[in-house]
């Protein structure tokens, strides 16, 4: 584990690799003694600076939430990241691809909580109950480890490397639709880039949701009405460059879309 100074210089490595957007090597080869541990309080050390500074919690996203994901990483579970309001990104505005270290997408399903959701012990019905709807959205992920090159502590502290997310129009309630099985296509343009579905999830979304609620318990954190939950992607990710334009759509769900300058 880390001592307090290094988890402090590591928070500090990525908060200025994001604002330089200048990505650096691996946190696990700047301090080869960091684990999950050190990388969740790293983690908070740059989401605490961003509250400080006026942001608000909007929610929080899952990684990690797929058998492959979990294999490369050697890891058997998923983690987490937190999403804050300056994240959540408009339709109708396009997204300086620039602003970003190395901006891909993902698709995915989010949940907006209507109630709060319990910690330890968690389950599936309980997300159901508190969900007030789901939504169609595509996630802006970004890596400020060089090159994607990263361990599963390298991306923890990188606050799961997320950057941003999209939503669609669509709110539909969690008894009108069934989140596990939705069938998603991403297109960049007219052309297909990716599809799947929300199987891929853990079998089912609102499990990722249940595992985060109390995983964050264990942080002293709940998931409060009104957060937005983003629970995993279903579909691989996909590079951004300058000019794209991605649209995702869901089976009973509707569409979402991502404009990048």
């Amino acid at each position: 584990m880390l001592d307090p100074a290094e988890r402090a210089a590591a928070a500090a490595l990525l908060r200025a690799a994001e604002r330089d957007r200048a990505p650096i090597e691996p946190l696990t080869a700047a301090f080869p003694g960091v684990d999950v541990v050190d990388a969740y309080e790293i983690q908070l050390l740059n989401v605490r600076r961003r509250l400080a500074a006026g942001a608000r919690v909007r929610g929080h996203k899952v990684g990690l939430s797929s058998e492959v994901m979990q294999r490369m990483m050697g890891v058997g579970e998923p983690d987490y990241g937190h999403l804050l309001d300056d994240m959540v990104l408009a339709e109708d505005v396009p997204i300086p691809a620039g602003a970003y270290c190395h901006p891909r997408v993902e698709v995915e399903i989010g949940y907006v909580l209507g109630a709060g959701l319990p910690g330890e012990g968690c389950t599936e019905a309980d997300v159901l109950a508190a969900t007030e709807y789901i939504v169609p959205s595509i996630e802006l992920i970004d890596s400020r480890i060089r090159d994607w090159r990263i361990g599963l502590a390298d991306t923890v502290a990188d606050n799961a490397s997320s950057a941003g997310v999209v939503l669609g129009a669509a709110r539909v309630p969690p008894g009108e639709l069934d989140p596990a099985g939705i069938a998603a296509v991403l297109y960049r343009g007219n052309a297909e880039v990716a599809r799947g579905d929300t199987s891929a999830v853990l079998g089912n979304p609102t499990t990722a949701v249940a595992w985060l609620a109390g995983k964050v318990a264990s942080f002293g954190v709940k998931l409060e009405a009104g957060h937005l939950i983003l629970p995993g992607s279903c579909t691989r990710a996909v590079d951004v460059r300058p000019g794209d334009v991605f649209r995702a759509e869901f089976a009973g769900l509707g569409s979402v879309t991502a404009r990048f300058a």
